[in-house]
Parts: C-alpha cells; sequence; structure tokens
C-alpha cells in the first residue's frame, strides 16, 4: 500500500509544532499527524533534528527519520537565538497553534523566553507537551536524560537478562516509545478537555522518560511493597506462570511458549504425548510448576529441539496452545498476516522510491489514520511557512537564512 489520503481524519484541523528532538517528541507528533494533524516541524538550521543522523542511511538518506518525519512538513529555525524566538512566538500567534511538543532539558524554554505564561498570553488554547528524562519537577529534572538512562533507572534492566548474568538494555528505543505513548494520551485529554472548558484554555502535559517506564512495572513495586520481594533477573521465564520461555528446536530455530492457565497446560501435555504429567504432582498446581520450573522446561526444551519450528507451531496451534516463532525483521517484512493488516506499509518516497515501515496504529474502524505524505527534506517548507503563513518577503527570508536564523 502507498501513501494515500483518506478521508476527513480525527485530527484534521489540529495544528501541531513539533520542536522534538530524537525520537520521543517527534514520535507523539508523527501519531497525530498520522491521524490528520497538520504538523509544522522546527528543525535548527544546522543538522536538523539528531534523529536524521541516529542509525543507518541509504545514499545519505536517513533511514530511521523516514518514519518519524512522515505526514509533517519540515521548517528551519534557530530557538536559541534572539530572532529565532520572536520568529516563533509569531508562528504560535499566527497559527493559533493547538499544540507545541518539545523535548529539551527543563528550563531551556524558559531561558529562551518562549516559557508556557508567554505562549498561552499569545494562544490561550496551546497545550504545550513537554518530554524530558526525569519531568519537569523534582530533584532530577535538569539532569540531561535519555532513554538508556531512563531504562536502567526505571528497574527495567535490572530485571532483563539471565539470572547470572549482568542487567540488559533494550536495544530499541523503548523508553522513548512507551514516553511518546502516554505524552500522546496526555494531549489528547488536555485538546478533549480545552474542548469543554468554557474559557478553552489549553494546559502543559509532563511526561518524562523515567516514569514512564517504570510505570509498566507496577505488579513488582506492589508486590515489593507488600510482601518485601525485590524482582530480579529470570532470563525469558515468567514468575507468574510455567511453562513459558524460549525453546530451541531442531532446526535451530527458537519458539516461545505460553501456558499461563491450567487448561491451557493440560492441552498442552496432551499435545506433547505426556498426558500423564496432568496428574503428576509436581505439574498438576500452578504453584507445583513454578516450584518445578527447571525440570518442566526441560521437559519441554526435550521435546522442542526434537522437532523442527514449523512442526511444533502447526502441531501447538492447532492443540489451542498459544505458541509462535522467534521472528526477525527479514521474516516480519514479509509476514502475511502483518501485511494484510498493513502493519508493514510501502510509503513513496522522492529519494529513495518505495520504503516499507510501520503502518498506522491504531485501527480505527471509521476514521482510519493515513500516511499522506512522506518525510521530507530540512527546511522544505520553509517558503511555505515564512513567506505564506507569516507573510515574509523573499529579501526578509534571505537575510534570515544568512544570519543563521533559518
Amino acid at each position: 500500500m502507498t501513501a494515500s489520503r483518506a478521508p476527513r481524519l480525527p485530527l484534521a484541523g489540529l495544528t501541531v509544532i513539533d520542536c522534538g528532538q530524537v525520537v520521543a517528541g517527534p514520535m507523539v507528533a508523527m501519531l497525530l499527524g498520522d491521524f490528520g494533524a497538520d504538523v509544522i516541524k522546527v528543525e535548527h538550521p544546522v543538522g536538523g533534528d539528531p534523529v536524521r543522523a541516529f542509525g543507518r542511511s541509504r545514499d545519505d538518506v536517513p533511514l530511521f527519520w523516514q518514519f518519524l518525519g512522515r505526514n509533517k512538513r519540515s521548517i528551519t529555525l534557530a530557538l536559541n537565538t534572539e530572532r529565532g524566538q520572536e520568529l516563533f512566538r509569531r508562528l504560535v500567534a499566527v497559527t493559533r497553534a493547538d499544540v507545541v511538543v518539545e523535548s529539551f532539558r527543563p528550563g531551556t524554554l524558559e531561558r529562551w523566553g518562549l516559557d508556557y505564561d508567554t505562549l498561552q498570553a499569545l494562544d490561550p488554547g496551546l497545550v504545550l507537551v513537554r518530554i524530558s528524562g526525569f519531568g519537569q519537577t523534582g530533584p532530577y529534572r535538569r539532569r540531561p536524560g535519555f532513554g538508556t538512562l531512563a531504562e536502567a533507572m526505571s528497574g527495567f534492566a535490572e530485571v532483563t537478562g539471565e539470572a547470572d548474568g549482568p542487567p540488559t538494555l533494550p536495544s530499541i528505543a523503548l523508553a522513548d516509545s512507551v514516553a511518546a505513548l502516554y505524552a500522546t494520551v496526555g494531549t489528547l485529554l488536555a485538546v478533549r478537555r480545552r474542548e469543554r472548558d468554557p474559557a478553552g484554555r489549553g494546559q502543559i502535559v509532563d511526561a518524562s522518560l523515567l516514569e514512564s517506564l517504570f510505570s509498566l512495572l507496577a505488579n513488582q513495586l506492589i508486590e515489593f511493597d507488600q510482601l518485601g520481594v525485590v524482582a530480579r533477573r529470570n532470563g525469558n521465564r515468567a514468575p507468574t506462570s510455567a511453562p513459558r520461555n524460549l525453546y530451541p528446536t531442531a532446526d535451530g530455530a527458537w519458539i516461545a511458549i505460553a501456558a499461563p492457565t491450567k487448561s491451557i497446560v493440560q492441552r498442552f501435555f496432551q499435545a506433547i504425548g505426556q498426558p500423564q504429567l496432568i496428574h503428576d504432582p509436581k505439574f498438576a498446581t500452578h504453584e507445583g510448576r513454578l516450584e518445578h520450573v527447571d525440570e518442566l522446561d526441560d521437559i519441554v526444551a526435550g521435546w522442542t529441539s526434537r522437532h523442527a519450528a514449523a512442526e511444533v507451531v502447526d502441531l501447538l496451534i492447532a492443540a489451542e496452545v498459544p505458541v509462535a516463532p522467534v521472528t526477525d525483521m527479514a521474516q516480519l517484512a514479509v509476514d502475511p498476516h502483518l501485511l494484510d493488516r498493513e502493519a508493514v506499509t510501502s510509503v513513496s518516497t522522492p529519494e529513495l522510491g518505495l520504503v516499507r515501515m510501520p503502518g498506522v496504529l491504531p485501527k480505527l474502524a471509521m476514521t482510519p489514520g493515513s500516511i499522506r505524505s512522506p518525510a521530507p527534506p530540512m527546511g522544505s517548507a520553509n517558503h511555505d511557512v515564512y513567506g505564506g503563513l507569516l507573510g515574509l518577503s523573499e529579501s526578509e527570508c534571505d537575510a534570515l537564512r544568512d544570519a543563521g536564523v533559518i
């Protein structure tokens, strides 16, 4: 499926100014853009958003940017200059922006004269979405914050990895992505609240990478509070059920199996040809399976290792046992289920031709989102925004460009 225009999108008419950098902030703006918001991406004239330099490129075209930059218009603006700050305030006022997204270190906007009180005086309904490592308040607020730090401090790394191995960080922008999802929910809540406010006032959305990822470990905090239990690394096992692990197959693949309920466990034992285990005191109860998890995993691995992955998957699916292969991106890119649901989609770009990337989520039955435009070159909307929206002359734009402001 190529980029397409959808009928009236749920966020059509919403204007978003994206000053975010790297992943979390730009992802919020991308998600809003996917559902119809007009997103003006603000990038520094020198280098642009640092995400343009993240990861790999092809023919000097940054690849991750193709995802985070879709459905946006890019302008260049040096917010760290007085003239740039003046232009930004003017942009907020002229567009009557609904949302501004920023991910600078707390205090940066205030230092630039772009604090919320100043911006709201120009645009009372403005929702300012602020994403940072540790939040806008608290003793850590001025620390530089990146996803790696949040993944370490949130408790996530401490419980990820093998029991006898070191803490493990994810190889993806996990904390940024989770924070972006929370911030997007916060943005929509703030916009909804503004619609119901007779004065039409906006507010600040404060999302931190640390707290967003920390919230996913809620059960571990409650168990510590009530039982004094500190969660530790447990490999691919789950402390709540067994069998639950990755198991090797005869053809060198790995299979995930999860049997969290008694009925599923019984079907699993039948499927692997060991129905006697259903009544074995060590495996008949949830508590027994957890207590004897080493022996249980040995039984499961012994069975899977005698069969090819496809055979294991087919047999357990037929038995209605939750099972899935460990799959790499080469397989996912052509997976028939993901293609059918457009979770893998192709976007036409001027530099690279068709580019496969994740599709729009979540799926709405009546007003689905769409990818209407590919990631733009840096500053490609300068003429439309500065000349059109703000009414600057060509000579004024040239002077600003020469001064490094745009």
